[in-house]
């Protein structure tokens, strides 16, 4: 086994603190990478927190991974030490079901094996980047072309994919016409891949405030979701990606003939939809989860050569928690990124 040591939370209530564990030794098909940079989302505080319930602890957080191969197994092909390279939001899947064949392992019909508070087919529990080094199956490792900034190409490996396999799924690009509700980790990427693949591009804010943002990260305009009735049937797609319940009737109100409501943020609480919001114009509701192996590649790939990262702050191990109070109160634009290097 391999010593390894990160941040972990011992119980929902309690700071996090500095935490020594043990990682397998690496297996002929593993990865033994040494983490730059982790990534903090959204999900690892409600997990910390067990807001969704079924926390196992102590729990080492984080799937927004980039570092550098320390070692490799024997029947490794695709990479050699001191390659950048980026790990997600899982690490494992059944490979056999049809959504693993077609590279959608987030869809895998048995499971996909989460980075962090999940069990892998050894029985082992998994922690994630919120440590010092990580062991991964060469099929769920990825390329990192970028050679700066790899703090902000962290976030990628969620913020970046979970925006980019709807917009990828559905074909967006020119021609269309693209709202984003809420400007925050996933929705700044949002707005910066939408724009990058050539849509026209408005953010929906409920903050006056971040209208200036929003042109910065390449939106072509900027509406109040006060005002989103008042808008009228414009846009061929509307990416949610708002955690909190809010009015999508309102939403589905600005969709044209065909158009699709997207939804990525997870509310706590479930949300009404009258059918013939729906009905009139042959509009649709959808959802996405994250992105494949593929997927993710693509994305990572596309970033690296038009020069798209996160907007991050980067931050020491022991500023966790302060990080995640900051972030229910919406301060921070738009990720933070842990410099792995404190931990």
């Amino acid at each position: 086994m391999l010593d390894a040591k990160g941040w972990a939370a011992f119980d929902a209530r309690s700071p996090m603190k500095s935490h020594r564990f043990q990682r397998r030794d690496p297996g002929a098909r593993d990865v033994l990478i040494d983490i730059l940079f982790c990534g903090i989302c959204h999900s690892d505080l409600h997990q910390v927190r067990n807001e969704w319930a079924g926390t196992t602890y102590p729990i080492v957080p984080g799937h927004e991974i980039v570092g550098r191969v320390a070692q490799v197994g024997a029947e490794v092909s695709r990479f050699k030490k001191g390659d950048t390279v980026g790990v997600g939001c899982f690490v494992g899947s059944c490979g056999r079901c049809d959504a693993c064949k077609r590279g959608l392992e987030q869809y895998c019909e048995k499971g996909a094996i989460g980075t962090y508070n999940a069990v892998d087919e050894r029985g082992e529990r998994t922690y994630g980047g919120y440590s010092d080094r990580i062991v991964v199956d060469e099929k769920f490792v990825l390329n990192v072309a970028a050679k700066e900034r790899l703090d902000a190409v962290a976030p990628l490996l969620c913020a970046g994919i979970t925006t980019w396999s709807p917009l990828r799924h559905w074909k967006v690009g020119k021609g269309h016409k693209v709202a984003v509700l809420g400007l925050g980790g996933l929705g700044h990427m949002a707005v910066k891949l939408a724009s990058a693949l050539g849509a026209e591009v408005t953010l929906l804010s409920s903050s006056p405030s971040k209208k200036k943002d929003a042109q910065r990260l390449g939106a072509h305009d900027f509406a109040a979701t006060s005002e989103a009735k008042k808008l009228g049937p414009r846009f061929d797609f509307v990416i949610d990606t708002v955690s909190a319940p809010h009015d999508l009737n309102a939403l589905a109100s600005t969709l044209r003939l065909d158009g699709t409501l997207v939804m990525l943020g997870a509310s706590p609480e479930a949300m009404s939809l009258h059918p013939f919001a729906l009905i009139m114009k042959r509009r649709s509701i959808a959802g996405s989860l994250v992105g494949g192996i593929p997927e993710t590649q693509e994305v990572l790939d596309f970033c690296a050569e038009k020069g798209i990262a996160a907007d991050v702050e980067t931050i020491a191990a022991r500023e966790i928690d302060r990080a995640y109070d900051r972030m229910l109160k919406g301060d921070v634009r738009y990720r933070f990124s842990i410099d792995a290097s404190t931990f």
